[in-house]
């Protein structure tokens, strides 16, 4: 509920201030797919590759911000409503700062991450659909979680017993189920520079 006696400050140095001293386009990078699809992978190579060509980061993965920010929330659905909630309004703050903020979760509900782009000005939500296939995923299972999940000892687990709503339209949509991690970041740069993201 929104307090009326709460009052939001515009500061002389804004987004446009910010971005124009860091010489590059403010934006939130969002990686979504399955368990073990790469996201961490495929985010984390991708940031090196932006900052050694000297663009200011942040990198807000799933796992780190469970153990933190999100660390009082559970796995059912309202609680990862609420997880990528609190995501969204963190990454429409490093926007505000000028970064860009590369964002790598699971995130299968569609209205979760349209949440996020809506925060955000056209053309500052760039979605990227890992699209590994579950078969893949479970081949690589790199914590043992789908093997749980079929086990019955994890429950709501997306792909398993709980849904992945696919992006429809993504801005990229990365096929990501043989190459390497490399050669598929090698890609996904391309397509952002092309598509006018990163300068």
């Amino acid at each position: 509920m929104e307090n009326k006696n709460i009052v939001w400050h515009q500061h002389k140095v804004d987004k446009q201030v910010r971005s124009e001293a860091m010489q590059q386009r403010p934006l939130v990078i969002w990686f979504t797919g399955l368990s073990g699809s790469g996201k961490s992978t495929l985010a984390n190579l991708l940031e090196q590759k932006l900052v050694e060509r000297s663009h200011y980061t942040y990198l807000l993965d799933g796992d780190n911000i469970r153990h933190g920010l999100c660390g009082d929330l559970g796995f059912s659905s309202k609680d990862r409503v609420e997880n990528i909630r609190r995501i969204s309004e963190v990454a429409k703050l490093f926007v505000d700062a000028g970064m860009i903020v590369l964002t790598a979760f699971i995130s299968p509900f569609r209205a979760d991450r349209d949440y996020c782009r809506n925060l955000l000005q056209a053309g500052e939500f760039v979605e990227i659909f890992v699209d590994t296939p579950l078969e893949e995923c479970e081949k690589r299972d790199p914590k043992g979680l789908y093997q749980k999940a079929r086990q019955g000892d994890i429950k709501d687990f997306t792909g398993i017993d709980s849904p992945y709503e696919q992006p429809e339209n993504p801005e990229i949509h990365l096929k990501y189920d043989g190459s390497s991690a490399e050669q598929a970041v090698e890609q996904l740069y391309t397509q952002l520079v092309a598509k006018g993201y990163i300068k």
